[in-house]
């Protein structure tokens, strides 16, 4: 068992549901035109993964194993609903531009395969620790992606204007298309990192058996 802060940290960087588990995709590159929806979908996305994760886990002992996969979509489907309900009080523009993003969290790959994997094996704390880092990890690269291309492509950030209007602004970081590359490049980099790291902790770890021996 991880302790708690690498439970918490270690969805970050090294176990990235989207740059190294390659999981939710799909609203990672939909809803990151600009900063407001998409942390508005990163922070529905771990509300719906804590609800779901601490469910299972309280469900764990007692659901049967032969339909719990109808289970765990239905409790996941709820938590769906309750979240786009509060998003069309609170924020109805936000939701209209979220749309049908908002009901496919119920087929988002990181909210299954964490209920999946490890909320119907471990006990609540836990459960609840590896929910807020897997949507932690999601939002960080969400938010990343979503800042890069409203920044570069609007001039501004959380509708905010922040470039002079003298910058001129890059329209092809609005489509899609500059999401892929983008992400791209994150797990290129998040890649590049952990070979760099991992160099470096074997090539201090020589020395010191050379000393041992």
């Amino acid at each position: 068992m991880l302790p708690i802060s690498e439970r918490l940290t270690r969805p970050l960087l090294a176990d990235n549901p989207v740059t190294v588990q390659v999981l939710g995709l799909c609203s990672a590159l939909a809803v990151s035109s600009s900063l407001r929806p998409a942390a508005i979908m990163a922070i529905s996305v771990i509300a719906v993964m804590i609800f779901s994760s601490v469910t299972i886990s309280l469900l764990r002992q007692v659901m049967p194993r032969n339909i719990r996969l109808i289970l765990e979509v239905t409790v996941i489907a709820s938590a769906v609903i309750v979240v786009d309900e509060v998003l069309m009080v609170v924020a109805p523009d936000v939701s209209f531009v979220l749309s049908v993003f908002i009901g496919l969290i119920i087929t988002n790959c990181i909210v299954l395969g964490r209920v999946e994997a490890f909320a119907l094996h471990n006990p609540v704390g836990p459960s609840f620790l590896d929910a807020l880092g897997n949507g932690a990890g999601y939002a960080v690269v969400l938010l990343l992606i979503a800042a890069t291309r409203e920044l570069f492509g609007a001039g501004s950030l959380y509708g905010l204007d922040f470039l002079p209007d003298a910058y001129p602004r890059n329209e092809m970081m609005l489509y899609a298309p500059s999401a892929f590359f983008l992400l791209g490049l994150i797990v290129w980099g998040g890649h590049a990192i952990q070979r760099r790291t991992a160099s470096r902790r074997s090539a201090g770890a020589q020395p010191a058996a050379k000393v041992s021996r």
